[in-house]
Order: structure tokens, then sequence, then C-alpha cells
């Protein structure tokens, strides 16, 4: 009963992020025609936009903060394979709780200042500071969601570590 509550969790936290991923790699392509446009516009017409600049901002953070969990997922981060590959699968389930624990503290600081920026934003309308100059506050927003589900997939591979650790079984198979 305990294990298919876990598995429930996990897979949809994997589909949420899958799904988000998903939504992200939509922002890569608008992003290349954003800057296409205004390469076209700048030497082509000779009349650079006002907005392609900051938009283009936007969606690098976008795609970059929305992808990190995704990329959790699919386990395409940096890792330390000199000593990880020759410890035991227990031992690399060790490690690997040690460094989620540690990346969920930096990502509830980051929500947290992120929506502290967010208030400041709203109370001040921030704007960027450009000819543009957008509201910010939207940017915030993105940041915790996107740590929000950063936080949800560790989260999510720490259940499935501890659960190796407690049981030596594995919770979920991994498809990469």
């Amino acid at each position: 009963m305990f294990e298919k509550i876990l598995k429930t969790i996990c897979c949809t936290i994997d589909w949420v992020v899958r799904q988000a991923g998903l939504l992200a790699s939509f922002i890569m392509p608008l992003l290349a025609f954003v800057v296409a446009f205004e390469v076209f516009s700048r030497y082509v017409l000779s009349s650079p936009t006002i907005w392609a600049f900051d938009l283009s901002l936007f969606m690098f953070g976008y795609l970059a903060a929305l992808g990190g969990a995704y990329a959790q997922q699919k386990r395409a981060h940096i890792n330390v394979d000199i000593l990880y590959l020759k410890v035991s699968h227990k031992t690399r389930c060790v490690f690997n709780l040690v460094s989620f624990s540690l990346a969920i503290f930096f990502l509830v600081i980051i929500v947290m200042m992120s929506y502290g920026k967010y208030e400041e934003a709203i109370e001040f309308d921030y704007r960027r500071q450009s000819e543009w100059a957008p509201p910010m506050f939207h940017f915030w927003i993105m940041m915790m969601i996107a740590g929000g589900l950063f936080i949800a997939q560790l989260a999510r591979d720490m259940m499935a570590e501890l659960f190796f650790i407690l049981t030596s079984k594995v919770l979920i198979e991994e498809t990469q």
C-alpha cells in the first residue's frame, strides 16, 4: 500500500515536470525567431526594435529556469563520476540524498527571495531599465514556479533513493 502511494506521488511529479519541460521547449523556437527578427530588423531594415533584447532575455531565463527540473529528471546535470561510479548503488543513493538536500535548501532560499522580489516588483512597479521598460513581476513568478518544480523533482528523487536504501528495491524503473 505504502509503495503504491509513493509510486503514485513519484509518477505525478514526473508527469508535471515532464509537461513543464515540454512547454519550456516551445520557448526555444520562439526565442530563435525573436533574435532572428531583431537581426533582420536591425541590419536589413535599419530599424532595430526596442523590445527584442528584453524579450529574448526573459525567454532565455524562462527556458533555463524551467528546464532545470526536467534536466534533473533526465539526470542531465553534472556529476563527479570519478568517485560516484566506483561506489555501490546504496552509497550513490547516500551521495544523492546529501546533494539533493543541499540543492533543496538553496532552492527554497531562491523561491523565498523570488517571492520577496515579486512583492517589491508589484508594490513599486519595477520595470526593466530599457527603452521598452517591461514590468518585472512575471519573471519572479516564473522563478517561484521553476524553483517549486525543481524542489518537487528533487523530493521525488529523494523518495526513490530512500526507498532503495530501506528496501533494496527500485521504486520506479528509470526510463531515459
